[in-house]
């Protein structure tokens, strides 16, 4: 696999490198600018411990990291609204809660208008200082709560939304939902045939809609990047009216990968190009992430079960060249390493069949 440093990437930064512990040896000399909000011994963390999300969840450490930085660029004037789902599951088993600050259990699929709502009542009271998250997981998000969210957008109302996507219905069996990728199997989709797993062409890339919606701010993220996260929630918490901030996280149980991989898993799908990390505003992009080392989708989808059916006897090579057809479409769609480069690897990848 070839090596592209990020200094023959055009505009891209030098890699920087941060520490998320309090105790981590070198703290002392990183940036104050480029610690982690986690890196202070008196950090504030408002997913505490005793939950019960499963080891390696980037759920978890991807929602522990968002509000964390929600409730310091808001000086802890926040309140949190939580799509019923797996976050809300394992942190909420009543009568217990792992939530450190207000908190608002709403139904599967109406925390926009929940959030909606609150932001609405504090307005009228007065009370704008206070700012509203809302978050769900993808099930909650792209499919179920997809109305009340668009009405959010489109009514621009005062609320960030966070969406952790962990590609399919996990808190209810693994059942397919809008944002699980093509030919990943899960409970609800074609177990057997000539193309097991789901379909192509079907569900809806949200951070696009977002976008359609000319809404101040659309983000997308993943766990392998904290830094990165954390900077998009305190940007989101400095604009007002509607903000949509996208989490790709790795989920071991549903995707069949090991917990120690979560991390692994969220860089190789930005690596691939799988996953696109971006930002925008009012409908125009305003910044990519990078790939600063290109990797093949094969890398990626050898380590999760749910794509074993892609490398039994014979294999399903078509398959994985649409998968890479895919992740190379959206290299070029947002410009996401230089063509040069990109050319290169291609050119690799020929090499190697």
């Amino acid at each position: 696999m070839p090596s592209f440093p990020a200094t023959e990437i055009p505009g891209s930064e030098e890699t920087k490198f941060y520490q998320v512990g309090s105790f981590a040896i070198g703290n002392r000399l990183i940036e104050d600018k480029l610690l982690s909000i986690q890196s202070g011994p008196d950090r504030f963390n408002s997913l505490t411990s005793g939950h019960r999300a499963c080891q390696g969840c980037g759920e978890a450490l991807g929602a522990r990291y968002a509000l964390d930085a929600a409730v310091a660029a808001t000086d802890g004037q926040l309140i949190a609204c939580n799509a019923t789902g797996c976050l809300e599951v394992f942190s909420t088993p009543y009568p217990e809660t792992s939530w450190n600050l207000p908190w608002i259990h709403s139904l599967f699929g109406n925390a926009p208008a929940v959030a909606t709502g609150v932001a609405a009542a504090l307005k009228a009271k007065g009370r704008e200082d206070v700012r509203v998250v809302a978050q769900g997981g993808d099930g909650g998000t792209v499919d179920i709560g997809f109305g009340p969210l668009s009405g959010m957008f489109e009514r621009n109302d005062d609320v960030l939304y966070i969406c952790y996507d962990n590609e399919a219905y996990m808190n209810t069996g693994v059942q397919r939902s809008g944002a699980t990728p093509p030919a990943a199997r899960t409970a609800t989709t074609q177990p057997v045939g000539p193309e097991p797993g789901n379909v192509f062409g079907q569900g809806k890339n949200l951070p696009r809609i977002a976008m359609a919606h000319e809404i101040p701010y659309v983000a997308t993220a993943t766990v392998a990047d904290l830094h990165d996260l954390e900077y998009k929630v305190t940007r989101a918490m400095e604009m007002r009216g509607a903000r949509y901030l996208h989490v790709f996280v790795p989920c071991p149980l549903g995707w069949g990968s090991a917990s120690k991989d979560t991390i692994k898993l969220a860089r190789l799908a930005t690596q691939t190009g799988l996953f696109p990390v971006f930002e925008a505003e009012y409908g125009d992009i305003t910044s990519v992430k990078k790939i600063r080392r290109p990797a093949p989708v094969e890398e990626y989808l050898r380590l999760q079960r749910r794509y074993a059916h892609l490398f039994r006897k014979g294999g399903s090579p078509e398959v994985i060249a649409r998968l890479q057809a895919l992740a190379d479409r959206n290299i070029r769609r947002y410009n996401l390493i230089d063509e040069e480069s990109l050319d290169e690897f291609v050119k690799y990848e020929g090499d190697e069949k």
